[in-house]
């Protein structure tokens, strides 16, 4: 059963050129369903049948979360979104591949998935944030740079960590990111990104090249591009050091950037394209992060809100 999903995942990447995270997901719910399969006596993919996934999904609506995610008896209906996306996507890929004869999960229905309001970060924290730093390290400037960029034009963390050399275009304020599906869009760089960019390639970087340096932009303190995990610590100790002691994550950086551009009144095309989205739809969730945040002005200062 593992030769068809590396084929699936193989075919994920490299052919319908989705973003890793995605491979990632798919590998997970795959490899949670193999497992559970083979504990039911399910040992090839010829043998699934849609009772066969009906119970599957059943057992995992009933499964407890992990120990340290307390909170929900069972799992979420994310979590189940996902697992049922994984598979779809599978027999959908084994079917036309003439792998299988038939796509047992032809008539699976997705759960509905409950929309939670993207959260940011308010204008004083992300000045607390992007402080220059007190002493100016490599890596630190690093840092500088990075935090600088992410809210500068709100790229994703794969967006940020796969940055090459060659996509700078900082005396025109531009880079050129290849964002998910392999797509290629510019987005535009403020001064001040500019600034800490041009400090971090000038000064920080070049201390950080080792003999296996590659030409991605930002470099750990080896000399090597940042793994997926190091970059997200890296951001995240970032914020607390701002003094942030809710629970900020580095993709709140992104979601900044596009509500504070909706609030000063950007066109909601206009960030469409600028955070690479394929579907108008994704970016008007923000539309109702901004009119959440004046129904609570509205109901602070206002006499008769109360």
């Amino acid at each position: 059963m593992d030769a068809l999903v590396e084929d699936f995942l193989f075919h994920v990447r490299h052919e319908r050129g989705q973003a890793e995270n995605t491979q990632r997901t798919y590998a997970a719910q795959l490899k949670r369903f193999i497992a559970w399969a083979g504990t039911h006596g399910v040992a090839s993919w010829n043998a699934v049948t849609p009772a066969v996934l009906l119970d599957y999904l059943q057992a995992e609506r009933e499964r407890k979360p992990a120990a340290n995610r307390p909170g929900n008896a069972t799992l979420s209906s994310q979590s189940v979104y996902l697992q049922v996306a994984a598979l779809k996507a599978l027999f959908r890929f084994a079917e036309t591949e003439e792998h299988l004869p038939s796509n047992p999960a032809a008539n699976l229905s997705m759960p509905k998935r409950a929309k939670r309001l993207p959260k940011d970060l308010s204008a004083v924290e992300i000045e607390s944030i992007l402080q220059p730093p007190a002493q100016a390290t490599p890596a630190t400037l690093c840092d500088q740079a990075v935090m600088e960029l992410a809210y500068a034009s709100g790229l994703r963390l794969a967006e940020l960590r796969g940055l090459r050399l060659e996509q700078l275009h900082l005396d025109e304020g531009f880079v050129t990111v290849i964002g998910k599906g392999d797509k290629e869009r510019v987005v535009p760089v403020g001064r001040a990104a500019v600034t800490a960019l041009k400090n971090y390639l000038n000064v920080g970087r070049p201390a950080l090249l080792t003999k296996r340096s590659t030409g991605h932009v930002f470099l750990t303190n080896r000399g090597t591009g940042f793994a997926h995990v190091t970059l997200w610590g890296r951001i995240k100790r970032c914020i607390r050091r701002a003094g942030i002691t809710r629970n900020a994550t580095p993709h709140m950086l992104r979601h900044s950037f596009a509500t504070h551009l909706l609030e000063h009144g950007a066109d909601l095309l206009v960030i469409q394209e600028l955070l690479g989205h394929a579907n108008i739809a994704t970016t008007e969730i923000y539309t109702h992060v901004s009119g959440q945040r004046l129904h609570d002005i509205h109901r602070k200062y206002h006499p008769r809100a109360k």
